[in-house]
């Protein structure tokens, strides 16, 4: 489902990733862990293909950055969802709204769009909130919005990049229990985290990454 062949990437400043080699099967949970500014977020770049390699190749699914065409990454990343530590959710809308926003994107109808959020915001333990705005959800709430507006494509990979950095504990638990059940259906989980304590006993595959380089997968 995702593999990483000898993959570099420089900015202008000089620093990103070495020769990562990296091969992540269908339905696996697998844990990114290296501490800020080691290169995870670089790496989640390349799997959502923001960016493309400098050299080597990124393959997702039917897709590699060998031959992908710039209108085709729409397609693909229609088979991804992004959750980031930031929310990005939009002041302006509620909770039914900013969840909905990808799906008008893609040109479903409105039943379809009620639908389908409705069954996300339920599958992440939203429901009953549809009208609440951005800033009178918790931090928790704001972050399984996220989820949710991930989860409504249904997706084959859910990339989350410090999903959990601005919750408390027992909030980035719950969030983890919540990735966890959705990986139990078949979804492919990549998460990364800076917070090895947080993770270590979930009993998943664990890459570490250090100084753009790949220590162990």
């Amino acid at each position: 489902m995702i593999q990483l062949e000898n993959v570099s990437y420089t900015y202008r400043k000089g620093f990103g990733l070495a020769n990562i080699d990296l091969t992540i099967n269908e339905g696996d949970f697998v844990f990114l862990i290296g501490p800020t500014g080691s290169g995870k977020t670089t790496l989640l770049s390349l799997l959502y293909m923001d960016i493309l390699p400098d050299s080597g190749r990124v393959t997702i699914g039917d897709f590699n950055s060998d031959s992908i065409k710039k209108r085709k990454i729409p397609t693909l990343r229609r088979t991804i969802g992004m959750v980031s530590q930031n929310y990005y959710l939009l002041d302006d809308r509620n909770l039914f709204e900013n969840v909905a926003l990808p799906l008008h994107v893609i040109g479903h109808s409105q039943n379809e769009i009620a639908e389908t959020v409705e069954a996300a915001l339920e599958e992440v333990g939203l429901s009953g909130l549809e009208e609440h705005y951005p800033q009178e959800l918790s931090g928790g709430e704001q972050q399984r919005a996220c989820l949710a507006r991930a989860l409504i494509k249904d997706p084959d990979i859910i990339l989350a990049d410090e999903p959990t950095g601005n919750l408390d504990p027992v909030t980035s638990f719950d969030l983890i229990k919540l990735l966890e059940e959705i990986n139990s259906e078949g979804t492919t989980v990549f998460m990364a985290s800076h917070n090895y304590s947080l993770i270590k006993s979930r009993n998943h595959r664990i890459v570490e990454i250090h100084g753009g380089k790949l220590r162990s997968s």
